[in-house]
């Protein structure tokens, strides 16, 4: 007989010594109940089972028997059934204290699916419902009721939809009662929320009977308990409602009003805020910001008059524009095209364009017109101030607000529906009125602090925005309570403590590494940069298409450059527009590889020493030459984009056989490190390996399912 099949248990019942046995899963579980009773003399097994002594005291049954471990402790007990109707007529006792003990032991044994399934089928839950509506009880024995009546529901034997309106009445008057036992408050809130999630009918049931004047007050108490169940049912009704529904739960609530509420008597009262409270703050905040999402998907309309208007509002707000109605038609669009393109838009004669992009759409115009209003002198000084930068200095306004509201719309997770499990609520969110707005003009100065911090170019735009990120990503990380605390703290972290947290982290991230762990990786460099060799190489061997780029600059040219594939020999010569992988018999130049004598990039080239003063940042970066014959010739390169330009260097240093040092090269390391150091340390142990890959599936039938991104980026 397999090991499997037997599991070594103790069973205990009280008064009796323990029984130590061998379970074999075979066998019938009537049949070792009954090997249990006779160990003890026990007439009539059929009245016994056997359930979980520690933990959650789950019934053992044919279907979950297999769930047991070796080393678990049992315990013999009354049979569910036999549980269930004794329970049944001690809840219909005439004694109160009989009637109190039995609803007490119905509530803890309800969590049971095997009880619950016994209860129920002898009409048990209707004896519950009986008990509510009659409401005679004690206050004790009424929240005994209730509690086990919520216990058996949750199994979802029986269908919320089945319950009388006299009950939900009865249910919601205990929530509407300014003074009632807190107990039955709390479990009757409880009920509530699981009747609003169940179906739409009982959410219009539930919205007519309860008071949220006194759901608000709910949030007042100091009892956390109440406070919580609140905060769920007002959270259940307004994610259950409809959008009519919806938007008349916010026009009453007052959502200003509510999120004081929350920030006086739950945020800021309290030292720390419970999982499910946070989980319905963070669903709350959601729910709320997600009013924005319409704005976030909508793309500028060019025709919508208002639109434009605003645009031209903050090109007005911005420049002097007292003279501009005695101009000509044709003078006032250039001067139009000027001012826009001061203001950061890429697109100067219709920027409208730039605005195309959904998220953030129209949310983009939104913040950017609330900072010119309600910041007008902060505005001006953006505006005017990298105004009067060198061009390739200054910060772009519009660009910047444009990206740093899909960064905020991102970080604050606006158009996401809230995940069951979501906690990570901002308490600024409830002591401000218009967060995202509000986050827009602190962080937008933010960027314009960054950008001179970080002397950035126009180059470095993406740079600059991924440092922004972090420093808002960051500085929210740490829970601010209101605008002045983030604006404190997010001004305090710049660029240079950025640069001091990053490299912090990196030493920590190597510190905690084992000792044998570092030796391995050590160990496996040489192997993983012959890998990256390898593919540079092979990479050579495909070839590049490079542009000429003349005297007067003019892109007009184009030339293939290529590898042989003994590695020997560098063919080049000139192609057509439209070539995609000439043959190498088709490039009639060629430098052997043993004739270079040197890699120079940057400006050491020869040809951004011809152009000196004339070369961009961007040409310096993508620049490189090799040199050849006793260094008098020289081939010169400008790479389409610095993937490129890594990849041509490093390859052009492996057949000089010198180390590469790209910053590609350093990325995949870490990468290939990482994931190798990963599938060492896996614990394989007794794990089958095979041998061959599996077989590849055989396609859909259609791609229907595949994403456009093509589409998605226009």
């Amino acid at each position: 007989m397999p090991q499997q099949d037997i599991v070594k248990i103790a069973i205990q019942m009280p008064g009796a010594y323990p029984q130590l046995i061998q379970l074999d899963q075979k066998k019938p579980l009537s049949a070792v109940i009954k090997e249990v009773c006779d160990g003890w003399n026990l007439p009539g097994p059929d009245n016994y089972a056997l359930q979980y002594a520690d933990g959650v005291q789950t019934y053992i049954t044919e279907s979950n028997r297999l769930d047991i471990k070796n080393g678990c402790i049992l315990r013999l007990t009354k049979a569910p059934g036999r549980c269930a109707e004794d329970l049944y007529k001690g809840i219909q006792s005439s004694d109160s204290g009989v009637r109190c003990d039995s609803l007490k032991q119905l509530a803890c044994v309800s969590t049971d699916v095997t009880f619950a399934q016994e209860f129920i089928s002898r009409d048990g839950h209707s004896l519950l419902v009986k008990i509510v509506e009659d409401a005679d009880e004690a206050p004790l024995i009424m929240t005994h009721t209730l509690t086990g009546f919520m216990e058996l529901m949750d199994h979802g034997i029986v269908s919320w939809e089945n319950l009388s309106a006299v009950f939900i009445k009865k249910i919601a008057s205990f929530v509407n009662a300014k003074v009632l036992d807190a107990s039955i408050q709390q479990v009757s809130l409880a009920i509530l929320e699981s009747m609003v999630l169940s179906s739409s009918s009982l959410f219009q049931q539930v919205k007519q009977e309860v008071t949220l004047e006194r759901l608000l007050s709910h949030l007042q108490v100091t009892n956390q308990q109440i406070q919580t169940k609140a905060m769920a049912l007002l959270m259940a009704l307004l994610q259950t409602a409809g959008d009519a529904d919806r938007q008349e739960l916010f026009a009453f609530l007052g959502m200003k009003n509510l999120r004081q509420y929350i920030y006086k008597n739950i945020i800021h009262s309290s030292a720390s805020v419970g999982d499910e409270m946070a989980h319905y703050l963070y669903v709350l905040q959601s729910v709320t910001l997600n009013h924005l999402e319409p704005r976030m998907r909508m793309p500028l309309d060019s025709y919508n008059q208002d639109q434009r208007e605003i645009l031209h509002g903050l090109r007005q707000a911005a420049f002097e524009t007292e003279s501009e109605n005695s101009l000509s038609h044709e003078r006032r669009r250039s001067l139009c095209a000027k001012e826009f393109k001061k203001l950061g838009f890429s697109n100067n004669s219709n920027p409208g364009q730039d605005l195309l992009r959904a998220p953030p759409g129209l949310l983009a115009l939104d913040t950017m017109a609330y900072f010119a209003s309600r910041y007008p002198d902060a505005y001006s000084r953006f505006v005017l101030e990298n105004s009067s930068r060198e061009d390739k200095h200054e910060c772009p306004f519009a660009r910047s607000s444009i990206q740093l509201t899909l960064i905020l719309c991102e970080i604050l997770r606006i158009g996401e529906p809230p995940s069951e499990t979501g906690s990570n609520y901002h308490p600024i969110f409830f002591s401000q009125d218009r967060l995202l707005e509000e986050l827009f003009c602190v962080c937008i100065q933010l960027i314009n602090k960054t950008w001179k911090e970080m002397r950035a170019t126009q180059e470095d735009f993406d740079k600059v925005m991924q440092v922004v990120r972090e420093q808002i990503t960051r500085t929210l990380s740490s829970k601010p309570t209101s605008l002045e605390l983030f604006k404190n703290k997010v001004n305090a972290l710049n660029y240079s403590e950025i640069l001091k947290l990053r490299q912090t982290e990196r030493l920590h991230q190597e510190e905690t590494l084992a000792p044998p762990v570092l030796e391995l990786k050590e160990r496996l460099k040489p192997e993983l940069l012959e890998l990256i060799r390898q593919q540079r190489l092979n990479r050579l061997c495909q070839g590049t298409l490079f542009r000429k780029i003349s005297s007067r600059r003019r892109q007009d040219k184009l030339w293939y450059c290529r590898l042989s594939p003994n590695h020997k020999v560098l063919h080049f010569g000139d192609v057509e527009e439209d070539t995609e992988t000439p043959p190498i018999e088709s490039l009639q130049e060629k430098i052997p590889v043993a004739d270079i004598k040197a890699l120079l990039t940057g400006k050491d080239c020869p040809h951004m020493k011809e152009n000196k003063g004339k070369q961009t940042k961007e040409g310096l970066d993508l620049a490189f030459s090799i040199t050849y014959d006793v260094e008098e010739y020289s081939l010169n390169f400008i790479a389409s984009s610095r993937t490129d330009f890594c990849l041509w260097t490093d390859g052009l240093s492996v057949l000089l056989g010198r180390d590469m040092s790209s910053e590609c090269m350093r990325s995949e390391l870490d990468i290939l490190l990482s994931m190798e150091i990963k599938l060492r340390l896996l614990d394989l142990e007794n794990v089958p390996i095979p041998d061959c890959a599996p077989p590849v599936p055989k396609p859909p039938s259609n791609f229907n399912f595949c994403y456009d991104l093509s589409q998605a980026e226009q």
